[in-house]
């Protein structure tokens, strides 16, 4: 057989930059490497010096799509290591603008990045032309989302309202109330997008993963939880390091993180889902349960349908946080710079986001280590494109690239919230 290489200089419909490169012998996947090549931007390192004050507004920037994730993760982690717990009103003012966040980013993935693959499209706008109801449907249920998170964070986009140990201003009740309507022509919406998901043709292609995701014992988790996996782990967020590990490979400039002795592993919505299905909102259980979304589902390609569930979910979530909601007493609660080790997970939308920090005495950040949902990925989004691509190596090139770009979509990965990801290079000989 003779060698045969395919381009594609970029990949609009993922948040980052990057290439992947296959090599395919004698019908065989010989070697398949997720190359990373943007210049890292060193967050961890800007925040060294700076007040522990300074923390969430700094972290927000990294992401533009999920910066509610990157501000929870870093005041929880604070929090514990300065002694003091957000209870009452203000843990669920947290909660409900995680809601938010879950349903813009939920949503952007769904219908602009991820639905035109499974209807044959280049891109959401020619998807547009054909399906316009359907795309406008998914531009007002992100509008929905995006309006929680300005209510309670005072912008949509690196909100600037979260600090330590609360909020800078809370909102009254009648402001929260006034997202009710939208929320609930939101929850209508979510039901049809699962719907609409679950026809998706899927590829028949099942996976032995190992899922991570955070487990609450009340809750479907979003900002609290022990580290939980399908093999049995179940650890405290301090625990962290000593279970996973991350190392430099040398074809990206993103580190691939692994857990110790046993590899690569999963998290995101599939891994929330196969580890916390009882703890969904029961219209969103329900749903599930009518759309026949496996009980153990380990095939990636579904994971549209369970990222339309979370939707679902976050819907009733967000309205039941705002009808029992009584306004605090505070904003936040009073804090004194200590010096420490502070350690947390949430869980973002793409999956569980660790972060740890060090303070001095005067409480200048002296380390952090920040830990994002895609570099938990990177590993398995390799394994999964070795495997697909095993299967499937007879497809025209034209249709594998297709298919291999689609299953990095499965993942929605973040990499460094450009616009651009992926130049595929296959090479068969």
């Amino acid at each position: 057989m003779g060698r045969r290489t395919i381009r594609v200089d970029s990949l609009a419909r993922v948040e980052g930059e990057g290439s992947l490169h296959l090599r395919i012998k004698d019908t065989q996947v010989d070697e398949v490497r997720l190359e990373i090549f943007e210049p890292p931007r060193f967050f961890e390192a800007l925040l060294r010096g700076r007040d522990f004050n300074e923390v969430p507004d700094i972290v927000a920037r990294i992401c533009g799509i999920c910066p509610v994730a990157y501000q929870m993760s870093a005041v929880h982690a604070l929090e514990k290591l300065l002694g003091v717990r957000v209870t009452g009103s203000l843990r669920d003012l947290r909660r409900l603008m995680y809601c938010g966040e879950w349903i813009e980013s939920r949503v952007l993935h769904i219908y602009m990045l991820h639905a035109p693959d499974f209807l044959g499209y280049e891109s959401a706008i020619e998807m547009a032309k054909d399906h316009f109801g359907i795309v406008e449907r998914g531009l007002q249920l992100k509008k929905a989302g995006n309006a929680v998170i300005r209510s309670l964070g005072g912008r949509e986009i690196h909100p600037i309202n979260v600090r330590v140990a609360g909020f800078y201003k809370v909102p009254s009740r009648c402001d929260l109330h006034s997202l009710r309507d939208s929320l609930d022509w939101a929850r209508d919406a979510a039901a049809e997008t699962v719907r609409w998901t679950a026809g998706f043709e899927c590829p028949d292609f099942q996976q032995d993963y190992e899922f991570v995701a955070l487990h609450h014992g009340d809750e479907y988790p979003m900002n609290e939880g022990r580290i939980c996996s399908s093999a049995g782990m179940d650890v405290e967020a301090r625990s962290y390091d000593a279970h996973f590990e991350e190392s430099q490979v040398p074809h990206s400039t993103a580190l691939h993180s692994v857990i110790k002795q046993r590899g690569a592993y999963f998290v995101g919505p599939l891994a929330r889902f196969n580890l916390n299905r009882d703890r969904l909102a029961p219209a969103a259980l329900e749903l599930a349960n009518e759309v026949r979304l496996e009980t153990s589902c380990r095939n990636p390609f579904r994971s549209i349908v369970v990222r339309a569930v979370e939707v679902l979910h976050a819907c009733d979530e967000a309205l039941r946080l705002i009808d029992r909601y009584e306004l605090p007493e505070r904003a936040a609660l009073e804090l004194n710079p200590c010096a420490g080790i502070g350690f947390a997970c949430t869980e973002a939308p793409r999956g569980i986001l660790f972060h740890r920090y060090e303070l001095d005495e005067k409480g200048i950040v002296l380390n952090a280590k920040i830990v994002p949902p895609t570099s938990q990925n990177q590993a398995t989004i390799e394994n999964d494109l070795r495997s697909f691509v095993g299967s499937h190596v007879n497809l025209p090139d034209d249709e594998l690239r297709w298919k291999c770009e689609q299953s990095i979509r499965n993942y929605d990965p973040c990499i460094s919230c450009a616009t651009h990801f992926l130049s595929l290079d296959i090479e068969r000989s």
